[in-house]
């Protein structure tokens, strides 16, 4: 069988602490039975030198290709952009700001070998020290997006999924989520591929925790309203489900995890709050803290 041609997409804005790295990590993934025919970088309104950075990744590498928007019109702009210049079928869209183990990319397109197969889901690990209040925050959400993804499905991170729309809603703040809908609507299966690991970071400040939840909350009530579809992580009961199945009983981690649960509920009220009052997080404040990773 020959190998799953597929294009990645990288969305960008300010990401030069980070984009070179990505850009030579993907360059050396192992892949044997998928091929990169094209890496697209969006880069949206960038001010530093994110751009600088792409171009020269490219002279070495002709697959790279930048498409420069002057103005930041938002995450899902860019998407549509990717989405139009894409040469293959099979699409993964990544964040600017991780970095994929070396065979995180063909453990995440193989699947598309089943024509059933629309959609697959990497699993983000954050490189935060858990030894931190904002690290163990990071490592507790991500280990809780994994138990849910292992008895249902939320995408999120680097996903990949085939060319069977012409867009995503141009004004969502939830891009990833965004998909699913489109997806499963015409019938496809999704698949959760745990073993295609991501290293991502998580906010190391509360404002940050707190302004990257409730953009998120709100861009999910949106597309709720919009679409008629939520993602698993809407579930306050599944949440907690999975939470007290897992729950650390010992004297910190106990007091942690209760701290972070005010702090979600919290980050929820005001995504509430935003979607009410109309608040628009099509383009979004950055959480500077969530840049620069150091990965194993």
């Amino acid at each position: 069988m020959p190998p799953i041609p597929f294009s990645l997409g990288i969305m960008a804005h300010n990401e030069a602490a980070n984009i070179g790295r990505l850009l030579a990590r993907v360059a050396a993934s192992r892949l044997e039975r998928v091929e990169l025919v094209e890496i697209i970088v969006v880069a949206s309104g960038c001010t530093d030198d994110t751009e600088a950075i792409i171009l020269a990744a490219a002279v070495a590498d002709p697959r790279i290709r930048l498409i420069s928007q002057p103005t930041r019109e938002g995450k899902a702009s860019a998407m549509n952009l990717f989405l139009r210049e894409a040469r293959c079928d099979v699409l993964v869209l990544s964040s600017a700001d991780l970095l994929p183990a070396e065979d995180a990319l063909e453990r995440l397109v193989s699947p598309f070998a089943d024509p059933e197969i629309g959609l697959t889901a990497c699993r983000p690990e954050p490189v935060n020290d858990p030894a931190t209040f904002m690290g163990f925050a990071a490592h507790l959400l991500w280990d809780l997006h994994h138990e849910i993804n292992l008895h249902g499905f939320k995408a999120g991170e680097m996903i990949a999924f085939r060319r069977v729309f012409q867009r995503i809603p141009p004004h969502t703040a939830v891009d990833e989520a965004s998909v699913e809908p489109l997806i499963r609507g015409q019938g496809y299966g999704v698949r959760y591929v745990p073993e295609a690991i991501v290293y991502n970071k998580g906010p190391e400040t509360v404002e940050d925790f707190l302004r990257q939840r409730r953009r998120i909350y709100a861009g999910h009530l949106e597309m709720q309203a919009q679409l008629g579809y939520s993602v698993s992580t809407m579930s306050g009961t599944k949440i907690a489900k999975h939470l007290l199945r897992h729950l650390d009983w010992r004297p910190r981690p106990f007091v942690w995890t209760w701290r972070v649960v005010a702090l979600e509920m919290w980050g929820r009220y005001l995504g509430r709050r935003d979607y009410k009052v109309r608040r628009s997080h099509t383009i979004w404040d950055i959480a500077a803290t969530t840049k620069e990773l150091e990965t194993p």
